[in-house]
């Protein structure tokens, strides 16, 4: 198969709900996790960039694009698909997780999904966050909206939440690009559960025995990159890394190099 190339598939999670995926290039395995409000798509860039040394999969997480849904939520379920995905392309794979699909992937590994390395971008944990105080207020503000059918309201919550100005937020909502966040947005209770009360899980990463190598931005807030290094300092095997001039949306040629280093090395 040409690197360039792609091909579509699908794997049967646990509880048999089919889980999209795409392929690109041959080699060593390499699973794409994305963050919140992303899909398969949202990670072709890096994939493609990738996939002239690895044989690259990049999924719809359960409930985004052709991937279906099963209810009630857990992350339990988004552990076994990635589990599914990495069964469909070997015994286990490298895994790179962005944002709170980072968190997604660090969870997977401390439960044993066959992953051989990890990476993990800016992981949303917070430095300061406490116990069981995540901001139930805006999550259940996002539930209800979403329940009521108002996606469009209830990814302005989400936004307004991680930081986005007003006007970007105004900017996104009359661009080609809203469309297709809105049509995932019913999925962003799962990444705030993926992501729990948003402290550091100290002891589900004394879990991790595999290499992971934790990446931040040096554009990114302070907290971010204060996180990353809590993260990594918590891993038995854990590296940290800045990439200069980057912020929360990375962008895919200065990542690629970094990754491929890292699962090679």
């Amino acid at each position: 198969m040409d690197h360039m190339s792609r091909t579509l598939s699908k794997a049967q999670s646990g509880d048999g709900t089919l889980i999209a995926y795409e392929q690109w290039g041959e080699g060593p395995p390499v699973v794409l996790v994305g963050g919140a409000l992303c899909t398969a798509a949202s990670d072709a860039p890096l994939a493609a960039l990738l996939a002239s040394r690895f044989r690259v999969v990049a999924y719809d997480r359960r409930g985004r694009g052709a991937s279906g849904d099963a209810f009630p939520y857990a992350v339990e379920r988004e552990i076994e698909d990635l589990a599914a995905v990495i069964a469909e392309v070997g015994d286990s794979a490298c895994v790179h997780g962005t944002s709170s699909g980072g968190g997604l992937a660090l969870r997977a590994a401390a439960a044993g999904v066959p992953i051989t390395q990890l990476s993990v971008y800016e992981p949303p944990f917070h430095p300061t966050a406490r116990p069981g105080r995540r901001p139930a207020e805006r999550l259940a503000l996002m539930r209800l909206l979403l329940a009521a059918g108002r996606r469009a309201e209830a990814l302005a919550v989400f936004l307004d939440e991680a930081g986005t100005p007003e006007r970007t937020v105004a900017d996104l909502r009359r661009s080609p690009l809203w469309a297709g966040l809105e049509s995932v947005a019913h999925t962003l209770p799962y990444d705030h559960e993926v992501m729990g009360d948003g402290t550091v899980p100290t002891g589900l990463l004394h879990r991790i025995g595999v290499r992971v190598l934790v990446v931040d931005g040096g554009a990114s807030p302070p907290w971010t990159r204060e996180a990353a290094r809590l993260v990594a300092g918590a891993l038995p095997r854990g590296r940290h890394r800045t990439l200069t001039g980057q912020t929360h949306e990375v962008a895919p040629h200065v990542l690629a190099p970094t990754l491929e280093d890292f699962f090679t090395g």
